[in-house]
């Protein structure tokens, strides 16, 4: 069992790494890491063990977490010096390039909302051990701090530890509460928590409030008080030295103060890697012509999904009976997490199940997820498998206006390299490709209507990802529409107007909008004489643009005002992406091409 005495040498220890490494890279925090190093010695070398999770959530303090992963035998201490090299893992932020980082962090405030997600999975499982966070004090300023920390004490996650490393600066100045400590004990106790006020330097403390037993089913907030750049007396409480690597001398200066340290302590922590494992079922069947809203047919497939995969988990921003995941909570409570109108941790919870090896499908409407963006953004960088759906999109839903209108939310999902972005029309596509979410490792979007639309296709049609379905064609096409969900239908009512006219075109659903069936496109432009109309409810012509680079130049009909309530169709008229626009879009593309 370490002793303080050995505590308090391991912290020095981190120190010593810390700056060394930082000054090595020429940037870095090491301010940051030496207001920590007596939480990150007495976390990782007296109180976690193998059935315990980290998360690092103030991301710049890196430094000092990969000296505890060095020293804790996880890591080659050789590799320190690679802090922030392009070939190295260590990077400046902690990403899931590092194979023992599960919640990237950096962006601050979301490292409590992915530990409630982690929490609320053990609790899942029935598994032991505890979920420790270690925040900043700077952050705890963020909104979804505190939307994680009323979660957490609805959800009773006693299993849940976050440590607050209160070291009274911030990048430019000192934080909110400085170290009125009592102010950060007040807000935690008002949302039912347990809370621990330590000196965050005493390691006695720390181990004596870290080491409490879980109790009355509340998350426990230890609130340490440190000095930023602690142990070095010129850089101990001072301001200015944020993100300021020391330079050689500065380095020889600090570490002579610090003295040598020669210690080396055992660590039980052995974080694991667990991951979701897919298992087929039989897709939902619907009879051709049936009016189904894509959204219902999402809830069904949702409910099959979960039957046939035990770590299939829901998660609904309070709008269950609206995106259609209602069936599935209702079916599977213990499987099913209410966020309630909190976005930011609604995405942050679903990190952390998927770190746990959960599949999470995360849904709301598809306007809300906006607020969840740079959750959604870090996610990417943990490797989470995740699976967004966004329902009521685009103006088809009508008179709710448009603050209710989904029209940046594909362009989110399209700007994630590796996202998966899937737009179905009807409720075969739809039960086809959240089979397809469900398969693919990694971030996924599913964009839903509000409205019924009829069944197009058969129950034996597939669709693979990176896929299209051409569903009017003849060797006389002269123009090609390519449309994806709602403009579906308006482009086949475009296609049969048109062909009434004398002018044959081609119509493909482009229901797989990343990966882009780019290749299949080409073929079909050249076919259609490169006269090419793309039509999506949507801003700015996000998925034009996709098919512009692959295929050339396209005429985009897309939602180029600011909306307002009406009718589904008035709006499609309005925004001029209903039929009549595709007409005369084609007959454009045409006339262009004889003058």
């Amino acid at each position: 069992m370490a002793t303080s005495d050995s505590l308090r040498k391991m912290a020095d220890k981190l120190r010593i790494h810390s700056l060394r490494i930082t000054t090595a890279a020429g940037s870095g925090h090491p301010t940051t890491c030496l207001s920590a190093a007596e939480i990150m010695s007495v976390l990782f070398f007296a109180v976690m063990d193998g059935d315990d999770e980290f998360i690092l959530s103030k991301g710049h303090a890196a430094p000092i977490l990969w000296a505890a992963l060095a020293e804790a035998g996880l890591l080659g201490r050789d590799e320190l010096l690679n802090l922030r090299k392009i070939d190295s893992v260590l990077e400046g932020h902690p990403t899931a390039r590092m194979p023992l980082i599960r919640i990237a962090s950096g962006s601050l405030g979301q490292g409590l909302s992915a530990g409630c997600g982690m929490a609320v999975a053990r609790k899942i499982d029935g598994a032991l051990g505890r979920v420790f966070v270690l925040q900043g004090d700077g952050e705890t300023a963020e909104g979804s701090v505190w939307e994680a920390a009323d979660s957490a004490a609805h959800y009773r996650l006693d299993n849940l530890v976050l440590v607050i490393d209160a070291n009274r600066l911030g990048q430019s100045g000192p934080t909110r509460h400085g170290h009125d400590l009592a102010a950060y004990d007040r807000k935690f106790k008002a949302f039912g928590w347990r809370t621990a006020v330590v000196d965050g330097h005493d390691v006695a403390q720390l181990q004596g409030a870290l080491a409490a037993a879980a109790g009355a089913g509340r998350p426990l907030a230890v609130i340490a008080r440190t000095l930023k750049g602690r142990g070095v007396s010129f850089l101990e409480d001072k301001e200015g030295w944020h993100g300021k690597p020391l330079n050689a001398q500065e380095l020889e200066r600090a570490l002579a103060e610090i003295g040598p340290v020669k210690v080396e302590l055992p660590s039980a922590y052995s974080p694991a890697r667990p991951a979701f494992a897919f298992q087929d079922y039989a897709a939902d069947a619907y009879p051709p012509g049936e009016m189904v809203s894509t959204r219902a047919a999402y809830g069904r497939a949702l409910l099959a999904l979960g039957r046939a995969n035990g770590r299939v988990v829901a998660i609904d921003g309070d709008v269950k009976n609206s995106t259609m995941a209602e069936e599935f909570f209702n079916a599977f409570p213990e499987r099913s997490v209410e966020s309630y109108i909190a976005e930011q941790n609604m995405a942050g919870m679903a990190m952390g199940l998927s770190a746990m090896g959960f599949a999470p499908f995360v849904a709301t409407f598809a306007a809300f997820l906006t607020r969840a963006h740079d959750f959604i953004r870090m996610a990417q960088y943990s490797g989470a498998n995740i699976k967004f759906v966004g329902s009521h999109a685009g103006v088809s839903i009508g008179a709710d206006g448009p603050s209710q209108m989904g029209l940046e939310d594909i362009s989110i999902f399209l700007d994630m390299p590796g996202a998966m972005v899937l737009y179905p029309c009807d409720a075969v596509a739809t039960a086809r490709l959240v089979r397809e979410m469900a398969r693919h490792d990694g971030i996924s979007y599913l964009r839903t209507t509000r409205d019924k639309t009829p069944v197009l296709y058969g129950n034996d049609e597939e669709f693979p990802a990176g896929g299209l379905k051409v569903l009017r064609r003849s060797a006389s096409d002269r123009a090609l529409i390519a449309a994806c969900g709602i403009t579906v239908h308006e482009a086949l009512k475009a296609h049969d107007a048109l062909k009434n006219r004398g002018v044959a075109t081609r119509v493909v659903d482009l229901y797989s909008l990343q990966p882009l069936p780019e290749a299949e496109l080409l073929r079909h432009a050249g076919e259609c004489g490169q006269r090419v109309a793309v039509i999506e409810d949507h801003y700015g012509g996000a998925v034009a643009g996709r098919v512009a680079l692959a295929i050339g130049k396209v005429s985009s009909l897309h939602v180029r005002g600011i909306p307002r309530s009406g009718s589904g169709p008035e709006l499609l008229a309005l925004m001029k992406i209903d039929a009549n626009a595709i007409i005369n879009a084609v007959e454009e593309l045409l006339k262009n091409e004889h003058s």
